[in-house]
Parts: C-alpha cells; structure tokens; sequence
C-alpha cells in the first residue's frame, strides 16, 4: 500500500473512534447524575484498575499503549463528572473568595540583614515594610505563621546552583499562600576587612553562594566555610581580618568590607527567584503562575494521568520538583508549577477535582512573576 492509501484508512478509523469517544462522554454524565443521586464517590480506582487490565490483556502487544490510551480516557471522564458535581467545595470557596492584594503590609520576614538579597527583593517589593530578619529559613515561616510578620520573602531556586531544598520541604508543611514571585539577578563579590588577598585564611557565606562562585574560590586555595546568609558573611569578616566573604556588594558596603573582587559567580546570567509567602490567600486578576504540591496513588501512570489533565486544560508545565514524603518509604509529594489562571473556569474546575481526588492535594498559589 501506498502512504496516502495507508493515511486514507487511518482517517476512516479515527472518523469512526471520535463519535465513539463522544458517546462514551455523554455516558459518564449519566454516570455523574447517578453518582449525585445514589452519594457515590466519582473516583473508584478499582474498578479503574479492572478496565485498564482487561484492555492491556486484550490489547495483546500493544497492551501498554492501550493502558496509557484508556488511562487518559477514563480521566477526562472523572474530570467531566467532577465539574458536573461540583467537587472541591472547600477550595473553590477559597479562591472565589480570595481578595486581589493583601492587607496592608506593615511587617515583612527574609533571610540574612541589611544589603542580603533577600533584603533587596523586600525593598523593590515593599520599601514601606518594616523587616524582620532572621538567620534560618522556618523561623520565617513561624513567623508568619505567629502574625508577627504580614508577609515572608524566600529564595526557592537558583539558575546555577538549582533549587533550595529546604524551602519546598516548608512549603509543603506550613502550605501557607504564594502570593508573588521575583527573580533577582545576583552579582556576587569577595569582601575583607583588611583590602588584601594574602590576608584571608578562610571565604564564609551561604553554602549555595558558595557553589555559585566555585569556579573563583578554588584558585584562592583557603577553605571554605558555610553560614546562614550572605549578609552574616559580611558582618563576620567585618569582626575578623581573616575572614572574607562572599555576599553582595551592598553587604559588603554596610560593613565597610574592601571589595576585591566583583562579579566571581560562575555564571554571569546568575540569578535567584524568590517567592512571597502569605497565611491568607490573594490572587490577584492577571495572575498568571500556578503552584501546586500533591501526591498520586502507586498505579501505573498515575502521574501521568495527572499531568494530561493540565495539558487538556491549557496550563503549561515549567517545573516539577519532587520530595520524599516524612515518615513514609518511597513515598513522594510533587511540587509543579503552570502557567494559569483560577478565574479560568477550565482550570478552576481541574483544581477542584483534583483537592478532592488525590490523597494529598494543597494549592498554594496563583500569582504575578514581577518583573
């Protein structure tokens, strides 16, 4: 056969599957009114399970294709269904309710002290605020937690030295709100009190900036010695003469530090993004990233099933990250982030199955990336 003969079959195929699928659509929202009369949960994985090993045995060799065909299949059915039912009460009346902006914003909590870059993104976002600052990441988030600060500024990832662990693991526990996120470019610089390399006996700061400029330091030859903040460097080589550190050139000026050299990071395009933790949500009208932390079950393609369902609903996948959940083996939570909008009815409806699907689901964010 010739490949427009062939191309001519696989159309009369498809011309027939389409009404097909239709009609198998039109059968899961009569499933959908029965469900809501008789009280039954829309999800029931084993029977999801039976179907998609009946048609992998009879799809011979190609069993696995057929199981990830119908898997998608049999989830944009329940995702029909949960729109029809209205599912995810809880979190929809969050997001309806949510406001545009936050409260006035008095108190702000980041890491480090006065010419951090943590700092530098509080007073581009709200140079009103007073800070709080604090040498250890959960300190902030207890501190929001507490009401002693409105808002907290973390750093989660960085171009070069990849993402901050401990973080996503506060994320993920205290599930506050992400209300904004900025990527800050970051122009590291070696500051001692004294002005003179031969002085130095050992370069401080914090253990991913020091990654960043590994490139540099290992031509100094002196060791290298992590602490909490960039900023804390600074302070410590402002007491020690032999002490230099590598922090950011307004640290490095708030201590009154010689600045031997500037620019040492590896990658000239290095740059942080922070994100703005709230307790309370807010979302404002143009946001435009979503963040997500969940769990699926342990069944074949069960991510995956997931994750077609963001694709069905428009909403671009940019990152996924995944952690080990405490306490159980081989166990993990997904961090993801879309592109998206809640007032999408589309990716409201998604999100709402989803809370109520999944065995664990937390929505922690829809928001603007502030240029």
């Amino acid at each position: 056969m010739e490949l427009s003969e062939i191309r001519k079959e696989i159309d009369e195929i498809d011309a027939q599957l389409l009404p097909l699928f239709m009609k198998r659509m039109d059968c899961a929202k009569e499933v959908a009114a029965v469900k809501k009369r008789d009280g039954t949960p829309v999800y029931n994985p084993a029977r999801e399970e039976q179907i998609l090993d009946r048609i992998a045995a009879k799809a011979g060799e190609y069993g696995g294709a057929a199981r990830i065909v119908y898997s998608t299949i049999i989830s944009e059915s329940r995702a029909l269904q949960h729109c029809l039912l209205g599912s995810g009460k809880n979190l929809r009346t969050r997001i309806v309710a949510a406001p545009k902006a936050p409260r006035a914003v008095q108190n702000v909590a980041c890491l480090g002290g006065p010419g951090s870059y943590s700092s530098a993104v509080l007073l581009e976002l709200y140079p009103q605020a007073h800070p709080s600052f604090f040498s250890r990441f959960d300190d902030i988030f207890r501190c929001v937690q507490e009401g002693s600060a409105d808002l907290g500024i973390l750093p989660v990832e960085n171009s070069s030295a990849g993402s901050v662990n401990e973080v996503y693991g506060l994320l993920m526990q205290y599930c506050f709100s992400i209300i904004a996120a900025k990527t800050h470019s970051v122009h590291h610089c070696l500051a001692c009190q004294t002005g003179k390399v031969e002085d130095i006996r050992c370069v401080r700061s914090k253990e991913i900036a020091l990654m960043q400029c590994s490139q540099y330091l290992e031509n100094l030859q002196v060791p290298l010695s992590p602490i909490s903040s960039t900023s804390a460097a600074a302070e410590l080589a402002a007491q020690d003469s032999g002490v230099a550190a590598v922090c950011s050139e307004d640290a490095a000026q708030e201590n009154g530090l010689h600045i031997l050299a500037t620019d040492i990071q590896n990658n000239d395009g290095n740059a942080t993004r922070f994100v703005v933790i709230s307790r309370d949500m807010c979302i404002p009208d143009n946001a435009e990233k979503i963040s997500l932390c969940f769990n699926v079950a342990h069944t074949t393609g069960s991510l995956n099933a997931v994750l077609s369902r963001f694709a069905s609903a428009g909403m671009n996948l940019t990152k996924i990250e995944s952690r080990p959940i405490a306490g159980k083996d081989f166990e993990y939570d997904f961090y993801l982030d879309f592109t998206g909008n809640v007032h999408n009815p589309a990716v409201l409806e998604l999100l709402c199955s989803l809370e109520d699907e999944l065995p664990r689901f937390h929505f922690l964010g829809n928001y603007c990336e502030i240029k």
